[in-house]
């Protein structure tokens, strides 16, 4: 979050330096509160996240913007939103909705409907509760129906088991929570009320995001981390991820991501030069060819997509796995690939997937 002068004393250039140093990929600052603009200087009218968003893309960083809605307004709300994604350079919009949207499932899809309207293809994710079983009458279905991932809040509050939080509420929302969507969770590094999160809390709930596989994680919240809690900064900053995997049995993770991230470079990476893939219209071979099949794929293919690793096989001599498209419309589609190796690289892949 990104308030008057509570992150950096408001300089831009060092929390866009800060982000960097840290290993960010990405910054969630806050763009409205209802039907109100945020983050602006009420004494000029100056827009305050346009000139951040564009120092952290300097460092190749992303700017998301979040925005707190009450459901009471929904149509007015989500007009707030448009008018912020529009004015600013964003890469992505997240709902922040709670406990004023308990019942209002008829106001949930008001402001989602206007808002895809205007945004069929745009990324948004919702952030709520961490654990749905004790929130079923909020409209869990109505936002994420018509959203790309989910972020929860899975803030362990005066308790010390982030890690075994964290696995309940993923558990929970693939068991309990239709549609499914990606889960990318949001951590506590704050203190309340006599409890504050730890650098062995951080470190474990680290490890179970690795552990799961999960393409991404946040922190609420950088104020109140750097100012108050800088050892629990450190920790995020210093935490050795595991390194990007070299077996034909891992690689399918490292590949979805890139393809969600809609990185042609680091999908091409994966790739020996002489590479062959094939589906059953046609086989190509080499980087230039594959790079281009990539190119279009995701540009016009996946589109609005969403890739969800669903699962691989390790006890085959090819590496064989099985993947999901999830569209904004809640169009799923599931294909299967087979890929060798050779050394550490893709030398053959073979896709059900025809484009």
């Amino acid at each position: 979050m990104i308030k008057g002068k509570g992150c950096e004393n408001g300089d831009i250039q060092k929390i866009a330096s800060t982000a960097h140093q840290a290993g960010l990929t990405h910054v969630l600052v806050k763009i409205a509160n209802g039907i109100y603009d945020y983050n602006y200087d009420p004494s000029t009218k100056k827009d305050l996240v346009a000139p951040l968003a564009a120092e952290l893309e300097k460092y190749y960083i992303q700017t998301w913007g979040w925005h707190y809605v009450f459901g009471n307004l929904p149509y007015e709300e989500a007009r707030a939103a448009i008018r912020q994604i529009n004015k600013l350079p964003l890469n992505g919009y997240i709902i922040d909705a709670e406990g004023e949207y308990k019942h209002k499932h008829t106001s949930a899809i008001t402001f989602m409907n206007h808002l895809r309207d205007a945004f069929p293809d745009y990324p948004i994710g919702l952030s709520s509760y961490r654990f749905p079983r004790y929130h079923m009458e909020f409209p869990w279905t109505e936002f994420l129906s018509q959203c790309n991932f989910n972020m929860p809040q899975v803030y362990w509050e005066q308790a010390q088991n982030p890690g075994e939080q964290l696995a309940q509420s993923h558990s929970e929302f693939q068991t309990l929570i239709t549609p499914i969507r990606p889960y990318i969770p949001t951590g506590a590094a704050y203190a309340v009320s006599g409890w504050a999160a730890t650098s062995v809390h951080i470190t474990e709930f680290l490890n179970k995001v690795a552990e799961l596989g999960f393409q991404g994680t946040n922190f609420w919240s950088w104020d109140y981390c750097r100012s108050k809690l800088p050892n629990l900064w450190n920790t995020v900053s210093n935490f050795n991820w595991p390194q990007p995997p070299t077996s034909q049995f891992s690689l399918p993770v490292v590949l979805i991501n890139a393809m969600n991230q809609k990185d042609i470079t680091a999908i091409i990476n994966l790739y020996q030069p002489n590479a062959v893939h094939i589906n059953s219209r046609r086989t190509i071979q080499g980087h230039a060819a594959i790079q281009s099949w990539y190119t279009e794929l995701i540009t016009d293919s996946l589109m609005d997509g969403f890739l969800q690793l669903v699962s691989y096989d390790d006890n085959e001599p090819t590496g064989k796995f099985t993947w999901k498209i999830i569209f904004s419309n809640n169009e799923q589609f599931i294909h299967s690939d087979s890929i060798g190796l050779e050394g550490d690289k893709i030398i053959y892949h073979y896709s059900t997937f025809l484009n």
